[in-house]
C-alpha cells in the first residue's frame, strides 16, 4: 500500500504539459507518483504564470485507542472486542451516598461492625449482641422499603451510585456491539442501541444511558433523550 510522509509535499506540473491529470493523480506499487485524491481535496492549489503548484499536508489524527486496547488479552471470555462500546469502567470508584432516609440503617449497620471489632480484639463473646442487633437491622430494613413515599422512591430511582443501562448490559451479554448514528442526523448520547448475545441468542438492547459522575453527566445530557433520539 502507497503511504505518504507527514511532510508537505508539492507536485508541479505545466498547464500546457501533454501528461493527462489522471497520471498525475495516480499511485503506483512502488511508490507515490501523485496525491490521495482526499488529500488533494483539502490542499492548496494555486495557480502561477508558470504552471499549476498543488501543496498537501497529510493530518495526524489522533489514534483512538478505545475499545481496541494495545494489550487484549488472547484468553479474555467471548473473544478480544467481547463488548465494542467507547463505555469503560471509571478509574476511581464512585463515592458510596447514602441517603437521608437510610442513615438509621447506616447508624445500626455501624453499631455491628463496632461491637465485632471490639470482639476480635478482647475476645470476648458478644454473639448475642450481634444477633439482636442484626435482628433490628433487618427489620428496619424491611419496614422501610416497605413503606416509601413517593419522593423517596424518586430519590432510589436517581440514586447516584445504581448501575447504569451499560453497566446491565455488559453484566448479562456475552457479547455486545454498540451502535451509533448513520451520519446523516445526530448521535444522541442519552440513547443507547446494540447488539448482544446471551447464550448464544441475538438480541437488540435499547435504553437510556445516564452519566456515573458529573463529567459523564454533561456527556449524556444527563439521560435526558433530544427528538433525534
Amino acid at each position: 500500500m502507497a503511504s505518504v510522509s507527514q511532510s508537505p509535499v508539492t507536485f508541479s506540473g505545466s498547464l500546457s504539459s501533454a501528461t493527462p491529470a489522471s497520471d498525475l493523480l495516480r499511485s503506483s506499487m512502488n511508490g507515490v507518483n501523485g496525491v490521495p485524491l482526499k488529500t488533494l481535496g483539502k490542499g492548496h492549489v494555486g495557480h502561477g504564470r508558470k504552471g499549476l503548484n498543488i501543496v498537501a499536508k497529510v493530518r495526524k489524527v489522533k489514534k483512538h485507542e478505545y475499545p481496541w486496547p494495545q494489550d487484549p488479552d488472547p484468553n479474555v471470555k467471548g473473544g478480544v472486542l467481547s463488548h465494542l462500546s467507547p463505555f469503560k469502567p471509571l478509574k476511581e470508584k464512585p463515592k458510596p451516598v447514602t441517603l437521608e432516609f437510610e442513615k438509621p440503617l447506616m447508624d445500626l449497620q455501624k453499631k455491628i461492625i463496632d461491637v465485632q471489632k471490639m470482639a476480635n480484639e478482647t475476645g470476648l463473646d458478644f454473639s448475642d449482641q450481634i444477633i439482636s442487633l442484626e435482628n433490628k437491622y433487618q427489620q428496619a430494613l424491611k419496614d422501610l422499603y416497605t413503606h416509601l413515599t413517593p419522593i423517596q422512591r424518586v430519590n432510589i430511582a436517581r440514586h447516584p451510585n445504581r448501575p447504569t443501562f451499560l453497566d446491565h448490559v455488559f453484566n448479562i451479554t456475552d457479547k455486545f456491539v454498540e451502535l451509533h448514528g448513520d451520519r446523516a442526523g445526530y448521535d444522541d448520547p442519552a440513547v443507547v442501541t446494540g447488539i448482544g448475545t446471551i447464550d448464544g441468542r441475538r438480541f437488540m438492547f435499547m435504553g437510556h444511558q445516564k452519566g456515573r459522575n458529573t463529567k459523564e453527566n454533561i456527556q449524556r445530557n444527563f439521560g435526558m433523550p433530544t427528538p433525534h433520539g
